[in-house]
């Protein structure tokens, strides 16, 4: 591509003056990549901008202003969860050429989550905490009794942008680590420490582990990956820490396990039901089963992403913006979508 091509970037969301600012400041040594805000956002705009533009950025984009925009080459999903767009993007193309990147930005924040859960579980955070608000000073071993991460071993189940950091952070414990990933041609990549299991032996990882970390993505073949079976392999010490979607571990399933005690606990902050009625209370919960009477489940509303104002998390999106217009084409996190990831 030459260098004195316009690239046109659209925005499809109404962006901060502070997030604007950064992306300018970081893509000036490009003044050939024009960004289009829309400002206010509406769809009469956003189809008026859409034939312009090179690449797309934004998370649920109408079908309508998705296929407006000819010229498209790449879309960019800034945030991870990318099932909603493989349908369209497998039927366009099929007589177009556009890659669909996933967004890996909140990685950083999802594992500090991940661990942050984990951590609190096993120190009965949340127990102690609402003791003392209680008044009640110093309730020790017996009520709720702290457990060590030494000598576990930590099972992490996908090993790309999220469990990969879950790893670094946890690695200072005196723990093992077993992973499970598609593939493990990059074996010699990990320490002798680590135990790595390929996608098919994933019966042999659970018997190996004391806890397990979920960060895989979405797809057909990881929906219900974690069923009744699968949590039978896991001890009655077992914990299970869910980062990645609710559909990937069994509800019925997990929750019986807990409410049976055939897990130690869990840490969730992904869920099964994202529109949730008012009960007579006006509270809602976002699954089918009463995981907030057990005492065992720490809950957490699908917050892993946060801070959503941290401005390093568009770093890769500033990456890829740049590697287009300079016509390299190696970029960031390129969804596969037969493998919908």
């Amino acid at each position: 591509m030459s260098s004195t091509k316009i690239t046109n970037v659209l925005f499809t969301w109404e962006v901060n003056d502070r997030l604007k600012s950064y992306l300018k400041e970081n893509l000036s040594v490009l003044p050939e990549v024009n960004l289009l805000f829309p400002s206010p956002i509406s769809d009469e705009k956003l189809l008026t901008l859409a034939p312009k533009a090179d690449i797309i950025i934004g998370w649920r984009v109408k079908d309508e202003i998705k296929l407006a925009a000819t010229k498209m080459k790449l879309f960019i999903n800034p945030g991870t969860g990318i099932k909603h767009h493989i349908d369209f993007f497998r039927k366009l193309n099929q007589t177009r050429n556009v890659i669909l990147i996933n967004g890996h930005g909140n990685s950083y924040f999802a594992a500090q989550h991940a661990v942050a859960m984990l951590l609190a579980l096993l120190n009965k955070v949340i127990p102690h905490h609402f003791w003392m608000k209680e008044g009640k000073w110093r309730r020790g071993d017996k009520e709720a009794i702290s457990i060590p991460l030494r000598n576990k071993s930590v099972g992490l189940l996908g090993y790309g942008a999220i469990n990969s950091k879950v790893h670094r952070f946890l690695e200072g414990f005196d723990i093992q680590f077993c992973i499970l990933k598609r593939t493990v041609n990059d074996i010699t990549s990990f320490s002798e420490e680590v135990k790595l299991f390929p996608r098919n032996q994933l019966a042999e990882f659970l018997k190996s582990i004391d806890i397990l970390i979920i960060a895989v993505p979405e797809t057909t073949e990881t929906t219900n990956l974690i069923g009744q079976e699968e949590l039978d392999l896991l001890t009655p010490d077992g914990i299970i820490v869910n980062v990645s979607r609710g559909s990937v571990v069994d509800e019925k399933s997990l929750f019986n396990a807990l409410k049976q005690n055939k897990l130690l606990g869990a840490a969730i902050d992904v869920w099964y039901e994202y529109s949730p009625k008012e009960n007579k209370n006006g509270a809602k919960f976002p699954f089918h089963y009463s995981f907030n009477s057990l005492p065992n489940i720490i809950l957490s509303p699908h917050r892993a992403a946060s801070p959503f104002s941290d401005l390093k998390r568009w770093n890769e999106v500033i990456v890829n913006i740049k590697r287009y217009h300079r016509g390299t084409n190696d970029y960031l996190n390129v969804v596969e979508l037969d493998r919908e990831y």
